[in-house]
């Protein structure tokens, strides 16, 4: 495919030269950050200072990343809010808690007040104790043969690391733990 692409812009007309003076205002390697940013987005949504990140590390200069998030953001190829509900979506499949969540959209670079409203959206019809619950269970059953206290203490680790409330994870690891 890409010698098709190196052949086509070989074999262009020139013209007069009239093409190339209208486009000189663009910055150099427009097409060329704009193509990558294309590229990232094929294989899922970017937040704007993750797209603006990996077109550093590309090394475009600074006007042509401006310009490229300012044309996708104008063609709403990029926005952080509808990619915050998208990866709230499927962190919380995997499942996530609310933290962890938080936490990795501040990584992405999304803003303080659009974190804050999505995840408040998602409080209204989320159980954190029940998806608590329902992994200490499986985890607790997988660890059968070990020692209680060291049971427990595996499982609370896990569920913390996996970013939920500590005072959920405590309450239902406890509750697990002298149930079993």
């Amino acid at each position: 495919m890409s010698w098709l692409i190196k052949k086509i812009t070989r074999n262009k007309p020139q013209g007069n030269g009239l093409a190339s003076n209208s486009q000189s205002h663009k910055p150099q390697g427009l097409e060329k950050a704009r193509g990558y940013a294309f590229l990232l987005l094929k294989f899922r949504l970017r937040s704007e200072k993750e797209l603006a990140l990996r077109l550093r590390q590309k090394k475009f200069s600074e006007a042509v990343i401006q310009e490229t998030i300012h044309f996708l953001k104008e063609k709403e190829f990029i926005d952080d809010r509808v990619f915050a509900q998208g990866w709230v979506a499927s962190r919380l499949k995997r499942p996530f808690g609310l933290s962890r969540i938080s936490q990795e959209l501040a990584v992405k670079g999304l803003g303080k007040e659009i974190i804050e409203e999505i995840l408040a959206r998602v409080k209204e019809h989320y159980s954190e104790s029940e998806v608590v619950s329902q992994l200490a269970e499986q985890r607790f059953s997988r660890l059968k043969g070990i020692e209680p206290q060291k049971a427990k203490a595996r499982v609370y680790a896990y569920l913390m690391r996996r970013g939920f409330s500590p005072d959920t994870v405590g309450e239902i690891v406890n509750k697990l733990s002298d149930g079993k």
